[in-house]
This record gives C-alpha cells, sequence and structure tokens, in this order.
C-alpha cells in the first residue's frame, strides 16, 4: 500500500503541472522551433518560400555589415537606455522607500500609472512633443528664443533611448525599490552617529544593499529594450533600423520570411546568452542576498 501511494505522490506534481507545461510547449516551444527552422528556408521574389534546409540567410548576415550595425545599434540604443535608467531610477526608488505610508502609495501610483497605458500612446507623446518643428517643445523654445532650430528627436537614436528609457523606468524602480525592503533604515542612523557623512553612507551602506536590485533591474530593461519593438518603430522609423523593426520589415514588407526569421533567431539567443550569463554573475557576486 505504501508503495502505491509513494508512487501516486511522486505522479502528482506531474499532473498537476501537466496543462501548464502543454500550453508553454504550445504556446512558445513549438513556434520558436518553426521560427528556427524557418531560418534554414530559401526564399525568392518569385519562387516564394522553399523547405530546404540552406545556410543562405545566416551567411548573408554574417558577411553583409549592414546586419552588425543594426545589430549594434540595438544593442548600443539598450544599453544606453539601460544606464539612463539605473541613474534615475535608482535615487527616485530610494526617495520613495524614504516616503511615509501616504505619499509613498500616490508615489507609487504615479510611478506605476504608465503601465496602464498603451507603449504606443506614451511613445506618440514623446512624438507630438519633440517632433520637428511641430513640436510642442520645440515650438515653445523657439518662440522664446532658447533655440534657433529645433531640437532633433524623431529618427535619432537620442530619441529612441529616451522614449524607452521612459517606458522602461517603472521596472527599475520597483527592482530597486524591492531590493531596498531588505535595507533597515536603523543602520544608515547608526553610521551618522559614527560620524560617517552623506556620502559615505550611500557608497558604504546603501549602494552594496540595492547593487543587486539595480542588476536585476538591468537585465530586464536591456531584454525589453533590446527587444523593443512599438518606441522603435515610431522614433526610428524607417530610417534608423533595430533588430525587431528589421525582422517585422522582412516578414511583412518584403515577405522574406525565412531572413525575418533568422534575425529574429538571433536576437533572441543574443539576448537568452546575455541575460543567463548576467543573471549567472549576479547570483554569484551577491549569493547572500539571493539565499
Amino acid at each position: 500500500m505504501s508503495t502505491a501511494a509513494d508512487e501516486r505522490n511522486a505522479r502528482a506534481p506531474w499532473a498537476l503541472t501537466a496543462p501548464a507545461l502543454m500550453l508553454f510547449v504550445g504556446v512558445l516551444l513549438i513556434p520558436l522551433a518553426m521560427t528556427v527552422m524557418l531560418s534554414f528556408h530559401d526564399w525568392g521574389q518569385y519562387k516564394g518560400i522553399e523547405p530546404v534546409f540552406i545556410l543562405k540567410n545566416w551567411h548573408e548576415i554574417a558577411t553583409d555589415p549592414y546586419y552588425a550595425e543594426m545589430f549594434w545599434r540595438t544593442f548600443r540604443i539598450a544599453i544606453l537606455t539601460t544606464l539612463l535608467t539605473a541613474l534615475l531610477g535608482a535615487p527616485e526608488a530610494y526617495i520613495l522607500n524614504r516616503m511615509s505610508g501616504r505619499w509613498k502609495s500616490i508615489f507609487l501610483l504615479v510611478i506605476l500609472g504608465p503601465l496602464l497605458i498603451s507603449v504606443v500612446a506614451r511613445t506618440l507623446g514623446w512624438a507630438l512633443l519633440f517632433g520637428g518643428n511641430n513640436g510642442l517643445v520645440n515650438k515653445l523654445l523657439m518662440s522664446a528664443g532658447v533655440i534657433r532650430s529645433p531640437i532633433p528627436f524623431m529618427f535619432t537614436e537620442t530619441g529612441m533611448v529616451v522614449a524607452l528609457a521612459h517606458v522602461m523606468m517603472p521596472f527599475m524602480v520597483l527592482s530597486v525599490w524591492a531590493a531596498l525592503q531588505r535595507l533597515d533604515p536603523q543602520i544608515e542612523n547608526a553610521a551618522m552617529s559614527l560620524g560617517a557623512g552623506p556620502v559615505t553612507i550611500i557608497r558604504r551602506i546603501i549602494m552594496p544593499q540595492i547593487m543587486p536590485g539595480v542588476l536585476s533591474g538591468a537585465i530586464i530593461v536591456f531584454s525589453l529594450s533590446a527587444s523593443a519593438f512599438a518606441t522603435p518603430a515610431i522614433i526610428g522609423g524607417r530610417r534608423l533600423k533595430v533588430a525587431a523593426t528589421l525582422a517585422y520589415d522582412e516578414f511583412l514588407n518584403t515577405l522574406n520570411w525565412p531572413l525575418g526569421a533568422a534575425v529574429a533567431t538571433l536576437l533572441l539567443v543574443a539576448l537568452v546568452l546575455i541575460v543567463v550569463g548576467s543573471n549567472a554573475l549576479i547570483e554569484r557576486r551577491y549569493a547572500e542576498v539571493f539565499r
């Protein structure tokens, strides 16, 4: 009897997780596998997609400098966005953590509020503010005589970084804020009573405690920024492509699905390697925090 009961208990977790596992395989693994297989097919303008195993798409990506520049632009924008959100989000999370209960709730709602608005709407808001001669901010600054020509925002990497940083800021703030929940405020008071200045407290006490949160938020922001589509498509347009917009154009404009699949697969592999490697380094460096 005990043996049969043990076998049932051993099978119970598999039975409970089977529906979720089947859903995971059906909606994620199978489409990804089909995309990878599609990247090895051939395509022609008149013959369409041919289900043959060929490395032409991967050879084109490896040898054409255009794709190297496009991927470098993608990761450069993601890195700059991550740095900007870390520089602005970490102090913002620290201030939020030091607020009283009522004000903390209000400002937490302010931080999370943009997540309730479409990414497209938020990006279009930036375009309306700084979009060429008709942008509201540019018109006000030019009418006030502060600037003579509009601030370049549309179709620039700077505009994409600013818009992406605004979109990704809540993820960084929440990551750092979660790390600050483990920080005892009395430690700062004790250091202050022992004569430590504000800079020393930030450098020796606060920064080591929140660094895991900053790094975790950086992984989230980097991966989402590198794979973002709506913001680069609106701000960058067709002049300044990144990996996501290039894959979209290959699928829906030129109809070269195998090449688009190769671009998407390469982006996915690169992001997985970066995220897994960074996460392993963070957990190894801050093993005590993750216990």
